[in-house]
């Protein structure tokens, strides 16, 4: 399945010890793996002390390498202990295949459908084109197909577009720009393809319209609005004064 080809999760579990001497150990238990049936995931356990890495151990070579004096020393006698190695390459299955199909099931199966958002980003300036951006956000999984219309053809030309970029949250973004120069009559779209979704995701722009002026029409409409409200309550104000006057003969 494409959902999962390019999937990689790192579970990893952490332990600090210190002293009131401000030494510490650190422990630290990875599970590294890029494929939806774990046959490439590999365990690493390494130790540090204040700072610096001691010993990593790999579950795929099962061995232990040291990278201090005295790691070098424990990784020698980690390596000399069959018990300890049998146990290193079990984990791969003990503790890391199992944690990983609980975190699988909950999230990789999971279909977000993206936002997406179309602004326009340079206006039009004498020779030089206009341009616009399509973005998709928070969506999952990461694959993902982005592409323009131009009255209903794809535009394969003044096309740049960013690769999916991962949120750190499983979740993706992806950004691409159209350069234009705007003509009457045109049709201009940014279409979305997701797994998410069984239809494409079709965001349309009106080229006769910038978003500058929109905006400006916007401002322009609530002023004109708000207006016409004052006008209409000074001449209710004024009329009830009036009324009330009594008009005295010099």
């Amino acid at each position: 399945m494409y959902l999962l080809k390019l999937f990689l999760a790192i579970l990893m579990l952490a332990a600090f010890t210190g002293t009131a001497y401000g030494y510490y150990d650190y422990t630290k238990f990875e599970c590294i793996y890029s494929t939806s049936d774990y046959s490439d995931m590999v365990y690493l356990v390494s130790l540090s002390f204040n700072k610096f890495v001691d010993i990593k151990c790999n579950s795929t070579e099962v061995k232990c390498v040291g990278f201090t004096e005295q790691g070098v020393k424990f990784a020698d006698n980690f390596n000399k202990d069959k018990a300890f190695l049998q146990n290193l390459k079990a984990s791969v299955d003990t503790f890391c295949r199992h944690n990983a199909e609980i975190i699988d099931s909950a999230v990789r199966d999971k279909a977000v459908k993206p936002k997406v958002i179309m602004k326009s980003v340079k206006q039009a300036e004498g020779r030089h084109p206009a341009m616009l951006q399509c973005s998709a956000y928070e969506f999952y999984p990461k694959k993902i197909k982005m592409y323009w219309l131009r009255d209903s053809k794809v535009i394969t030309s003044d096309v740049t577009s960013t690769m999916e970029m991962a949120n750190g949250n499983w979740y993706y973004q992806i950004h691409s720009h159209l350069e234009y120069t705007p003509k009457n009559g045109e049709k201009i779209q940014c279409v979305v393809e997701h797994a998410s979704s069984t239809q494409p995701i079709t965001k349309e722009w009106n080229p006769h319209i910038s978003e500058s002026d929109r905006n400006k029409f916007a401002i322009g409409a609530s002023g004109l609005v708000l207006g016409i409200i004052i006008a209409i309550a000074g001449l209710i104000y004024y009329k009830k004064k009036s009324t009330g006057r009594i008009l005295v003969p010099n």
